[in-house]
């Protein structure tokens, strides 16, 4: 049985996908700790690629005392992909008096298969779920739902 290592951090970021360097922020969070920022950017350069550069990527990064280190990357959060499926640059001011712009629900469906393949921590909820929970968060971005885009 190994014996577990001894965290030092838990660092949380958001790199543009295939961008990270060891320039700010990466740099300064990981050398604090002593971190091999070379080999995190080619790891992280290395899953990302899949995705189009400057898509914002969470990435949480654990830090041990012997200067090693795991990562996790997640998908964007719902809210830039709904940004991106409305064509808008914001949401409303006023969510729920000015609506920003409209999504169908089809919009809706392949964000949830997006986000359900991506992120581990969902694969086993169910799409309707995550349907609903996107829907919540269109509401408070003043993003109106509809059937079907005309």
């Amino acid at each position: 049985m190994s014996i577990p290592k001894a965290v030092a951090a838990t660092i949380r970021l958001t790199v543009p996908a295939g961008g990270a360097r060891p320039a700010p922020p990466v740099g300064p969070a990981l050398g604090q700790y002593r971190l091999n920022l070379m080999a995190f950017c080619k790891d992280f350069n290395a899953r990302t690629q899949k995705f189009k550069p400057d898509t914002p990527m969470a990435v949480s990064i654990t830090a041990y005392k012997d200067n090693t280190f795991e990562f996790t990357v997640k998908s964007p959060s719902v809210a830039w992909y709904l940004k991106k499926a409305a064509g808008v640059e914001s949401g409303s001011g006023r969510p729920g008096h000015v609506t920003a712009s409209t999504v169908s629900l089809r919009h809706v469906y392949e964000i949830a298969k997006l986000k359900q393949t991506n992120d581990a921590h969902l694969h086993n909820m169910p799409l309707e779920s995550l349907s609903k929970s996107i829907i919540g968060t269109a509401s408070s971005m003043g993003i109106k739902i509809v059937k079907d885009l005309d």
